[in-house]
């Protein structure tokens, strides 16, 4: 089968067939008209600026939709922070780019969710280990959005095998509850010591804790078990069986330590969010964060043309004319007309993209992710609101 999990190939998307109906209608009545404006279109979430600042990512796969196309488009570089007005603008003729709407604000809607909710997750525990554990809530096409968006917003790792292989980054993971049932109760110690006889020397010697007994008797026994070799504990209780999950931890640290382990970490996952995250960060070294990112709502983009022919137009409830945002030097978010003053000392976050269908911006993961992070420090996000 050429296409046995039935997904959206990127042959669609890139010639514009990955579109809702009514753009293939509007395409077929503009050109039984003999019209085709030249139109400058925005992409905005919300128009004017709420106090509640998004991660801005997905930008390079609208890039990749564009190029080739005649339209100039400008947007706000990956990984940066908004608060209303304009992530990106589009000017050319209109049938240029008519079909692309719907690929576009999916390129950057559920991304950007993605990245605002991890980095809530990174800046509740900014110290520790956190790993993006949420592939298993998605498509298996769109892991390698999760894990990049994980990674942007400054997580340290995941799991997906895939995913690593597209971005050029190692997945981490040690063991699940099934290897441990497939050896059974009462040898869990067995399971533990074939896991670090089988697997690569580089894999951290984490092992799970809390499979058949209580998460401190399988601690203590892994310890005993594995010895220097065991790099840390990793308890994944359910919340039903879960009660007080910080004492939980500190009793199992407690009991390490008082038998001189206190080299070895604990590590947490199983439904973790930032509010769990930041009550965990000082009795726990690392968390594992799932459905927390990949649950997040998808910023809510729409794209409007605010020009045609030269004129501003818009439609009832949007803003007319060609607008900027500006980032002011005590971290707010400010919209203006891009023909008008914008703040005395702000900068333009909008820069160039594609010019002529050509791509005129590189891309880099890391340099995203330094100014994701530099960004919600100058705006004073802080992991608790978004």
């Amino acid at each position: 089968m050429s296409n046995p999990f039935g997904t959206v190939p990127p042959e669609a998307i890139l010639e514009g067939e990955a579109t809702d109906a009514y753009f293939e209608r509007t395409r077929a009545t503009l050109e039984h008209a003999g019209k085709n404006p030249h139109v400058v279109a925005e992409v905005t979430a919300d128009q004017f600026p709420t106090g509640g600042f998004d991660v801005f990512t997905g930008v390079e796969d609208v890039a990749t939709l564009f190029e080739g196309r005649d339209v100039d488009v400008d947007a706000l570089p990956d990984g940066h922070l908004f608060d209303g007005g304009p992530v990106l603008r589009i000017e050319g003729s209109y049938l240029e780019f008519a079909e692309l709407e719907t690929s576009l604000l999916g390129f950057l809607s559920q991304p950007s969710g993605f990245a605002t909710a991890a980095l809530e997750a990174r800046l509740a525990a900014p110290d520790s280990l956190v790993l993006s554990f949420g592939a298993r809530h998605v498509h298996p096409s769109i892991a390698s959005t999760v894990e990049r968006a994980a990674l942007l917003a400054g997580l340290d790792g995941f799991s997906h095998v895939a995913a690593g292989k597209i971005l050029g980054r190692e997945a981490g993971g040690t063991m699940p509850h099934a290897l441990m049932f497939c050896f059974g109760e009462g040898n869990q110690a067995d399971a533990w010591t074939a896991f670090d006889e089988a697997v690569d020397a580089d894999v951290p010697r984490i092992a799970l804790v809390d499979t058949f007994w209580d998460e401190k008797s399988e601690s203590l026994l892994a310890a005993e078990t594995l010895g220097d070799d065991l790099d840390g504990v990793r308890i994944d209780t359910t919340s039903s069986r879960r009660g007080d999950f910080r004492h939980i931890i500190r009793e199992v640290r407690w009991e390490l330590d008082a038998r001189g382990h206190e080299d070895v970490d604990i590590f947490c996952s199983g439904g973790l969010e930032p509010d769990s995250i930041r009550n965990l960060r000082d009795v726990a070294d690392g968390f594992g964060v799932g459905s927390h990112i990949t649950g997040a709502d998808s910023v809510d983009f729409s794209l409007d043309i605010v020009e045609i022919e030269g004129e501003p137009i818009s439609k009832r409830g949007k803003l007319s004319g060609v607008k900027d945002a500006y980032r002011t030097p005590e971290g707010g978010h400010h919209v203006a007309l891009a023909d008008g003053e914008g703040p005395a000392e702000g900068d333009s976050l909008l820069e160039p993209l594609v010019r002529d269908g050509e791509i005129v911006r590189e891309f880099d993961l890391q340099d995203a992710t330094e100014r994701c992070l530099e960004d919600a420090d100058a705006v004073g996000f802080d992991g608790s609101t978004a």
